[in-house]
């Protein structure tokens, strides 16, 4: 006859069994070891499907709701676009402080070598979903 204790320690026994072998069976591509539960992710695209032009590309989050411009932008990455993709993934460190605000938006500038802008996106922030910005060609 088993008593309780005997129950509970096979079940608890079945219950790491099962969670390791989940974790195990898991893709190493659903995350990155570097990127944090707690990070913005997404992709940048180029509107129409259009291959992303060569250039650095500035991904940050920001505030528009914040009248002060040195506290609007809270976080940042920096990406090297080679020329010829036509997706650029990113991962975004999310601010503690950041959370809360409704207004929050992701913004990409993909500039050229010599700091002129060749395009610039935006897309609303929302917690817990990826974000996809489209760029759009700067007209000077």
């Amino acid at each position: 006859m088993t008593d309780r204790r005997t129950v509970l320690m096979a079940a608890g026994v079945a219950a790491v069994a099962a969670a390791t072998g989940a974790a195990a069976a898991q893709s190493p591509d659903i995350r990155a070891p570097d990127i944090r539960a707690t990070d913005i992710r997404g992709a940048v695209t180029f509107v129409g499907g259009k291959a992303i032009s060569e250039g650095h590309l500035e991904i940050y989050l920001e505030d528009p709701a914040i009248q002060d411009s040195g506290r609007r932008r809270a976080a940042k990455t920096s990406l090297k676009s080679e020329g010829g993709s036509k997706t650029i993934e990113f991962s975004l460190p999310l601010p503690a402080s950041s959370t809360a605000s409704p207004t929050l938006q992701v913004v990409a500038r993909l500039e050229r070598a010599d700091g002129w802008l060749v395009a610039r996106g935006s897309a609303q922030f929302q917690a817990g979903l990826p974000v996809h910005v489209t760029l759009k060609a700067v007209i000077y």
